[in-house]
């Protein structure tokens, strides 16, 4: 029987995607990938299928998570990008084999090299990640509003003003202890 572990947070851009691999990043951290086959399983679910996954791999996409998150997190609050991060990114994007495909559908997907590796599913992290701190989408880079999480996550609603990585685990938590918050402050309400 194989063990179990937290479930993935799918998002909508890889590399804000990739990033939440570990969450609760200010409280008591959640590791989504802790094992190479779950690194395996969450680049087959983000559309970056590979073979395999050694130890070695593993530590270099976590390198390049907390390079992306190092460099997310201080767009978001327009700081100057740490020099270290950067050099990461910069790294695992030009060391893979990937191309950008066109489908029968018009969307856009990525061929990995021939033998599929770990190291060209990082580069089409790193590529993205690249786009989304450089401005080259339309939104912008924030920072998750719960105390515990403070996830960068790339806001694309209409005014911009996404206050949670994700509404269902961070934005529900915040408006639950805000609601008892208030809860226990009324007047013949039980202590």
């Amino acid at each position: 029987m194989r063990a179990r572990f937290p479930e993935f947070r799918l998002g909508k851009v890889l590399a804000t995607s990739f990033t939440a691999t570990l969450t609760e990043r200010q409280g008591e951290p959640v590791e989504r990938i802790p094992v190479p086959h779950r690194l395996v399983d969450w680049l087959a679910v983000s559309g970056l299928a590979v073979d395999s996954c050694t130890l070695a791999e593993l530590d270099l996409a976590r390198e390049l998570r907390e390079a992306i998150h190092a460099a997310a997190t201080a767009a978001a609050i327009r700081d100057r990008l740490p020099t270290a991060a950067v050099q990461v990114i910069n790294d695992r994007s030009v060391h893979g084999r990937a191309a950008a495909v066109l489908t029968r559908a018009g969307e856009r997907r990525w061929r990995l090299g021939a033998e599929s590796c770990v190291e060209d599913a990082l580069s089409v992290i790193a590529a993205d990640a690249i786009g989304v701190i450089a401005g080259e989408r339309d939104g912008r880079l924030a920072l998750c509003a719960s105390p515990t999480c403070r996830a960068a996550f790339f806001d694309t609603s209409q005014s911009r003003t996404r206050k949670w990585c994700d509404m269902n685990t961070c934005g529900n938590r915040q408006k639950k202890a805000r609601f008892l918050a208030n809860q226990s402050g009324r007047p013949g309400s039980a202590k």
